[in-house]
């Protein structure tokens, strides 16, 4: 089986599973993740959000940009913002 094929094929609980893992660096049943185990494991996590449309808010490294009245903060990260210094006098 391909990984391509595995991801398709892959339960959201299994994706759940995986995710949390992930997250915690450790398996379900307490045993740490290798850091092989954990980048694949980070890849097929990532792989399945995206071939199964997961909403941007919900995938793993989603960072909430918006400020409470309801503003983006840098809309885009790559793009130069502009800095004004304030001066006392």
């Amino acid at each position: 089986m391909t990984f391509e094929k595995m991801i398709e094929s892959m339960t959201p609980e299994v994706y759940q599973s995986l995710r949390r893992a992930v997250e915690l660096g450790k398996w379900p049943n307490g045993e740490r993740l290798s850091q092989e185990q954990r980048e694949t494991s980070l890849r097929a996590v990532i792989a399945y959000e995206h071939t199964h449309k997961v909403a941007e808010n919900e995938r793993v490294g989603y960072i909430d940009r918006t400020r409470p009245d309801g503003q983006q903060h840098g809309v885009d990260p790559l793009q130069p913002q502009t800095l004004k210094i304030l001066s006392d006098g």
